[in-house]
């Protein structure tokens, strides 16, 4: 089956705004998560996935300098997003990144992608539960299970975050996870707000660019790091936005 990998990323954002083609050590942020992903040897090609908001054409203008193709699909539905972008590259399975990793390490990538493969699942991750550091997470769907998401999907905040259903009802799909042998999952290395962007541009001016710093040599450098970088206090905790919204549609309604 054919793999694409595709990079969820729009201009968009309420935390920080424009963060996806924010400048990170000379580059958008996006052009170090195109980069990260193309480095692994498990995807057929690479797709950036964005929406038709005229915001989003700086989007499209920053992967075509990069030489990668682009989908453009509904502002408020990410999920038939990655439908459109999987549907016109004939894809069979989709690997799922969001465009706030910089740091991605594309061997994580392709260790999910096999995983996928060597039991024949609907959905592999590294996030069912999550091990690695937040900003490494990956996920690998099949087109089949990614279509029947679009039919029963029907809530806005599923729509928005794409799979969740999968992690809300694990026992309804073939699902497998990859781990880590450690389990750095409180360490946050994504690019959500200004604090992080900061953080993370300490990191790859600290170590070298060739090769591109594995997680390993990430998290080496982040334990032995001063206070200042290791503090995370005040950060937004991983998934807060999804569970946020889930638990709010959830709550059952207060009056007439």
């Amino acid at each position: 089956m054919r793999t694409v990998a595709v990079i969820q990323a729009r201009m968009g954002s309420s935390r920080f705004p424009g963060k996806v083609l924010a400048d990170l050590c000379g580059r958008p942020v996006l052009a170090h998560v195109i980069d990260r992903v193309s480095r692994a040897t498990s995807v057929d090609s690479v797709v950036v996935a964005t929406t038709t908001h005229p915001a989003d054409d700086a989007v499209v203008a920053v992967a075509g300098e990069l030489g990668v193709d682009v989908s453009r699909g509904p502002v408020d539905d990410v999920l038939t997003r990655f439908l459109m972008a999987a549907r016109e590259r004939s894809a069979g399975v989709i690997v799922r990144v969001t465009a706030d990793c910089p740091l991605l390490d594309p061997a994580i990538l392709d260790a999910v992608v096999s995983a996928r493969a060597d039991v024949d699942a609907e959905y592999a991750s590294n996030v069912m539960p999550p091990t690695y550091p937040e900003g490494y997470d990956v996920e690998a769907v099949t087109l089949e299970c990614l279509e029947r998401l679009d039919a029963e999907a029907l809530s806005d905040w599923e729509r928005e975050h794409v799979t969740v259903r999968i992690r809300e009802h694990p026992d309804e799909f073939r699902t497998v996870n990859v781990t880590n042998d450690r389990d750095l999952s409180a360490i946050r290395l994504t690019v959500d707000v200004v604090r992080d962007l900061d953080r993370v541009a300490r990191i790859l001016t600290a170590l070298p660019s060739e090769p591109s710093p594995d997680v390993a040599t990430v998290v080496a450098y982040f334990e032995t790091a001063d206070e200042t970088l290791r503090d995370q206090t005040g950060l937004p905790r991983r998934d807060e936005r999804y569970r946020a919204q889930r638990d709010a549609a959830r709550r059952p309604a207060i009056g007439g």
